[in-house]
């Protein structure tokens, strides 16, 4: 069984043994190679994706030809397309690993069918969607009234594992940085720790 989605979920709702095996039936796993893509702009999202082992990103292409990060998910989260999940027309986005990954997919029908079966699971999807936008509401409010530094220091902060595991390259695309500035915060960060 699925041991860190049926403890996610757990975490936020009741499911019995019984009930997480009714949810297993519904899942799709997916194995990703570093760098392969989950979903490629263009296509058309048909399920949501949880993160069983290993670390994907989301990302839209700039008009310059170049990738700009838009949001990570490792062991525990939630990613998806949700515009194109909901709405079934091509996505905007895409979803890539950036270390070989297992992926737990849940498609639109079956997540339908799985609301009707085990109701609770519509109440934890709810909190998931409240604690992924309010989070996506954090980090509007970042970019917006912190310095580069303030804002890598704070993502340092929040998430120190992040840190280790994401290349820096990809860092800072997600913190709207050049890998250049990236690296002397971070070299400025390590002489203040040390």
């Amino acid at each position: 069984m699925y041991s860190h989605l049926i403890k996610h979920i757990r975490n936020y709702v009741p499911l019995s043994d019984e009930q997480a095996e009714m949810l297993c039936v519904h899942i799709r796993p997916i194995e990703l190679k570093k760098k392969e893509h989950l979903l490629q702009e263009g296509e058309i999202c048909r399920a949501n994706y949880f993160v069983e082992q290993g670390g994907l990103c989301m990302y839209f292409n700039h008009e310059k030809g170049v990738e700009k990060l838009t949001q990570f998910a490792m062991e525990g989260w939630w990613i998806s397309d949700y515009m194109s999940m909901a709405l079934q027309k091509p996505a905007t986005f895409g979803i890539k690993a950036f270390e070989d990954s297992l992926v737990l997919a849940l498609d639109v029908e079956a997540q339908e069918k799985v609301y009707a079966e085990l109701p609770q699971l519509e109440r934890y999807f709810r909190l998931m969607m409240q604690r992924g936008y309010a989070a996506h509401q954090t980090r509007l409010r970042y970019i917006r009234e912190r310095t580069a530094e303030e804002t890598y220091l704070s993502f340092r902060s929040q998430f120190p594992d992040f840190v280790q595991r994401i290349p820096q390259y990809m860092l800072a695309s997600y913190l709207g940085l050049t890998p250049e500035y990236l690296s002397e915060l971070r070299k400025k960060d390590s002489t203040r720790i040390s």
